[in-house]
């Protein structure tokens, strides 16, 4: 799996300050050191939550699966961007706006311990 670097570009465009890390073949993508979306070959995936997966629902969104190693589907919490965020940077801020606001939500991520 690779990430498209045009659709990272399309989502700084209408967001402005955003950072970028590869990683697993994708692209994830963080807003004020949060992540809030993860890029790949042809889709962008915004972060979701127990408040805000509804409202993907009701857009007729659908979220990212993948294989596993071991064969089985795995099923994470982000879902497919609406169409209409690849041809509107007001959409395209409306539902990242969603997505940002999901990963506030989250609990911060306890840092790494160094090794001795």
């Amino acid at each position: 799996m690779a990430y498209d670097i045009g659709l990272v570009e399309l989502v700084r465009e209408a967001l402005g300050d955003i950072t970028m890390r590869p990683m697993m073949g994708t692209a994830t993508l963080y807003a004020e050191g949060r992540i809030f979306a993860v890029v790949d070959e042809s889709d962008i995936w915004f972060k979701a939550d127990a408040v805000s997966a509804p409202i993907w629902e009701e857009a007729g969104s659908t979220r990212f699966t993948f294989q596993s190693k071991d064969g089985k589907t795995e099923i994470m919490n982000y879902w497919r961007a609406p169409g209409d965020v690849y041809d509107d940077p007001d959409a395209m801020r409306e539902w990242a706006g969603v997505a940002i606001a999901a990963s506030q939500r989250a609990p911060a991520k306890k840092p790494r311990k160094k090794k001795p």
